[in-house]
């Protein structure tokens, strides 16, 4: 050294590094069964005006995949980051109860700093399913619910009318088509009706909306996550009266079916979705009522959509409008028939594909991304988006850079897990590769065959397509987990466990 002192070097150091950006307030606004019939995803049949604006405000990914093929698979890992393959829960496990050692997204958040609410059906809907981890509040309709698990369905009642149950339903019950004549025996599966208009606000998923509103005109002293799950328009399709009298009744259309669309599947798929179809479809068909169900299906879409607009609005005339993201996402998808097939539970597009909009600050206004993604995506989006935490383990891919540069999206395969070890579905923009755990197959060019109408998987021209699809599927598949049937849900006061029978 020279020895010579050195001076003047200290003095810019601190003036030159950036400002921290204040970590963005959070909305996450789920609804339950929704497939793509959304205006946003460009289906012109649904009335959707305030998905419409919200897609306008910011990003809409058109091809967005569940990551599971119902309420529990799919919100278990949404909630954990882990697919069913990883934490074994397929089906109607608990995750909570057989992973205590996963952190769920809301404990991120609160160990980020942040202030958590949460309300509404986020988890599965029966009692025993709502993980109170992490939560500074979690709104339910009654303090009778606390002490029964705190369920999170939207007609509590066994035996529904509307003076033995809490909130309204149409009158008389059943009151669908499908249903009329019936005992209530059958509960809500295909059934509709319009509720009065001066009950909406007695509706469950109004209350919810309500109380997230609440959440917003209060005063926050530090970032906050605002959850809110709708049951809308997961079946039975009641709505406020004036969502059915949106739609004519008699421009109603059905989609497209293919009567022999199921001839082509492996056997086991086969025999079941025949059966199905049987039970169902010819039944509506029979009947003539597959356009009125539709109606039904629309018009509680329609509510949803109704609902997100007052939370909406109510950010928007908050002081919190410019520094809060909102992400509007769907646990899966619904069948209206095809393949013949009403329901989810099938690896085919029907289930999978859901609306997945972003609004909010640093988000690519009015964009449309055609780039395959999955709602796994989310927990580790929020990790980099919000500043929380690292979390070990999350098995999917951020999107902020996407979110931000709509041009930078690249399609990659998105992986889909079936209801056992060893089912799965491969999806990008081109193909859908089906995987059963007999090892029989389907795949669909999506690009000349959208409806999957054409399975190709016997077709020796394709065997490369299916090995490179293939390697995107795990190499091994975690057992399935203890089942809710074999689980007895304990309450003590507030509070719930399971213990195995």
């Amino acid at each position: 050294m020279s020895g010579k002192p050195v001076i003047g070097i200290i003095v810019l150091c601190v003036s030159v590094l950036p400002a921290v950006a204040e970590p963005p307030n959070v909305i996450f606004f789920a609804t339950d069964d929704l497939c793509d019939w959304v205006g946003p995803l460009g289906y012109d049949q649904a009335i959707t005006p305030h998905m419409d604006k919200l897609a306008q405000s910011g990003v809409t990914f058109t091809n967005a995949h569940c990551p599971g093929t119902f309420c529990a698979p799919s919100r278990s890992a949404i909630f954990t980051g882990q697919f069913a393959s990883t934490t074994g829960c397929y089906t109607t496990q608990v995750y909570f109860r057989n992973r205590p050692d996963l952190k769920p997204l809301q404990q991120s958040f609160k160990d980020g700093g942040y202030a958590t609410f949460g309300a509404g059906k986020l988890f599965h809907h029966p009692a025993g399913y709502v993980d109170l981890r992490g939560w500074d509040t979690f709104f339910v309709r009654s303090e009778d619910q606390k002490r029964e698990g705190w369920p999170l369905n939207s007609w509590g009642s066994s035996t529904p009318n509307t003076r033995g149950n809490d909130t309204p339903i149409p009158e008389p019950y059943p009151n669908s088509a499908y249903n009329r004549g019936r005992t209530p025996a059958n509960r809500f599966f295909l059934e509709w009706g319009a509720v009065p208009n001066d009950r909406e606000e007695e509706m469950a998923d109004t209350q919810r909306i309500n109380w997230a509103c609440d959440v917003l005109r209060q005063k926050h002293d530090k970032p906050f996550l605002l959850a809110v799950g709708l049951y809308a328009p997961h079946f039975p399709n009641y709505a406020p009266q004036k969502y059915f009298d949106l739609y004519d009744a008699e421009q109603i259309k059905a989609p497209p079916y293919k009567e022999d669309d199921l001839d082509d599947l492996p056997p086991k798929i086969r025999k079941a979705k025949i059966h199905r179809k049987s039970v169902h479809h010819r039944r509506l068909v029979e009947i003539d009522a597959v356009e009125d169900a539709i109606h039904g299906y629309l018009a509680a879409v329609s509510y949803a959509d109704a609902m997100l607009g007052r939370l909406w609005e109510t950010l928007r005339n908050s002081p919190y409008h410019d520094n809060t993201v909102i992400v509007l996402w769907s646990d899966h998808g619904y069948h209206h028939g095809e393949k013949g097939d009403w329901g989810k539970h099938t690896l085919w597009e029907r289930t999978t594909n859901v609306p997945f909009i972003w609004a909010g600050p640093d988000i690519e206004r009015g964009a449309r991304i055609d780039a395959t993604v999955s709602l796994i995506d989310m927990y580790p989006t929020f990790v980099e988006m919000c500043a929380l935490p690292n979390v070990e383990g999350l098995e999917g891919t951020s999107l902020v850079r996407m979110l931000r540069e709509p041009s930078a999206a690249i399609d990659r395969n998105v992986y889909i897990p079936y209801l056992d070890p060893g089912g799965y579905a491969i999806v990008n923009r081109q193909w859908r590769y089906i995987h059963y755990s007999d090892d029989t197959e389907e795949l669909y060019g999506l690009c000349k065959d959208p409806h999957e109408w054409y399975n190709l998987a016997e077709d020796a021209a394709y065997a490369a397509v299916k090995d490179e699809l293939r390697r995107s599927a795990p190499d091994t598949f975690a057992p399935a987990g203890i089942p809710k049937k074999r689980l007895k849900l304990v309450t003590q006061g507030e509070t719930f466990y399971w213990r195995v029978r």
